[in-house]
């Protein structure tokens, strides 16, 4: 035990409260009654209102417990942590007056515990790996109060705690501040792709796909490296894709070999499923290959094919199926007529889309890796491995 550093469990230094059971029949759509926070307003540990359900009684003795407070913390208790992020967030002044709805639990540091602190407890991958090993299995995984109040934490001293929290806040605000301006990014590419490709599209010669690929089916590669096609990040080796892939069973002759600018038509229509190939190497024989066989530019048509006009307007003549079962068509979408712009045009396009398209990569690769130089710091200072300088600590006498 660490000198000064109280070993407890959260639920002797938190008050908590689980929400009033509204009835949905009670419930308004009408501007100034009262919101009610549920579970489904908290995402990616933010508080989201579009859609939000509200109180029809704005005025009853028995709920004033249940208007939430600036600096508050809430918690789903069902599906407390997707895959999304944990369902808990800090309520602001803008998120009241709200209500606490059940199913939600609103906590508030008390005994030692400074207010800063808590939200950070909540937020480590300590407590993301309680949740993981005692929520309940069911159709909805969910964790209960008590399963929250008996989750361990080691406390220093409250000025402690309150430099601790400082320190991490900072890490909060750099990662914020390059998530603001990912979203930026991320709108300014949106709108390039509406002028350089959505407003010229009719302009075009427009050509079938036939015309403009082949399909190859190259087999009997079994020394190339085994890649993944993915529809976020395309064609990629399966060492690189997240999550579980299955390596296939005995021979991989009959795989198909896929060159870098090649593109494969995925198994499923979501988010276009057209993707482009990075890399040389095979893929499973479900997949089409399709490699040019005219002149052109791969990067924009690895541009055109992930954009909102050819899913929609072009794409949706190809496809088969209903929600996740979709599928495309390839002898459809061979049939289709798709533009194709002038290849200097086609160049400049890409250029331009490519160069954003590199600053917004770069970007996010700083906010993964400001979130995972944060957690490596909380794991040390939450755990008083690493600890802060006294003379910082010292400047928090009388903290509260």
């Amino acid at each position: 035990m660490i000198d000064g550093w109280e070993k407890s469990t959260l639920g002797h230094h938190i008050d908590l409260l689980t929400g009033y059971p509204f009835k949905s029949s009670e419930y308004s759509e009408e501007e100034g009654t009262i919101r009610l926070l549920r579970g489904d307003n908290i995402i990616q540990g933010i508080i989201r209102w579009e859609g939000v359900k509200r109180w029809k009684k704005t005025t009853d003795s028995k709920l004033q417990k249940y208007f939430l407070a600036p600096g508050d913390f809430v918690i789903a208790m069902d599906r407390t942590w997707v895959k999304a992020g944990l369902k808990a967030s800090l309520i602001t002044e803008k998120d009241t007056p709200s209500l606490l709805v059940q199913r939600v639990a609103r906590l508030r540091a008390k005994n030692g515990l400074h207010g800063k602190l808590l939200p950070i407890l909540i937020r480590s991958h300590r407590f993301e790996q309680y949740v993981k090993g005692v929520q309940t299995e069911s159709a909805v995984p969910h964790i209960s109060p008590s399963q929250i109040k008996e989750f361990s934490v080691l406390l220093p001293p409250l000025r402690e705690q309150k430099a601790i929290a400082d320190l991490l806040t900072t890490w909060d605000e750099a990662i914020e501040d390059t998530e603001r301006l990912i979203r930026a990014k991320q709108k300014n590419l949106k709108g390039q792709v509406q002028k350089l490709i959505s407003q010229r599209c009719d302009s075009w010669t427009h050509i079938k796909p036939r015309e403009i690929f082949d399909t190859i089916t190259e087999k009997n590669f079994p020394d190339e490296e085994l890649l993944s096609v993915t529809q976020d990040r395309g064609v990629l080796p399966r060492s690189m894709s997240e999550g579980r892939v299955m390596s296939p069973d005995g021979t991989t002759a009959n795989y198909k070999l896929i060159k870098r600018g090649d593109f494969a038509i995925s198994l499923r229509s979501f988010q276009g499923g057209i993707e482009y190939s990075h890399y040389r190497g095979i893929i499973s024989p479900a997949y089409t290959v399709l490699r040019a066989k005219v002149e052109l530019d791969s990067d924009f048509y690895r541009l055109f094919f992930k954009s909102y006009i050819f899913i929609e307007k072009y794409l949706s003549l190809a496809v088969i199926g209903i929600r996740d079962g979709k599928q495309i068509s390839v002898p459809d979408f061979l049939s289709i007529k798709i533009p194709v712009p002038p290849l200097k045009e086609q160049q400049k396009i890409a250029e331009v889309l490519t160069s954003s398209q590199q600053e917004l990569g770069l970007l996010k690769q700083l906010a993964i890796k400001y979130k995972k130089q944060k957690r490596g710091l909380m794991q040390k200072l939450l755990t008083g491995e690493w600890r802060v300088k006294p003379e910082i600590v010292n400047q928090y006498r009388g903290a509260s």
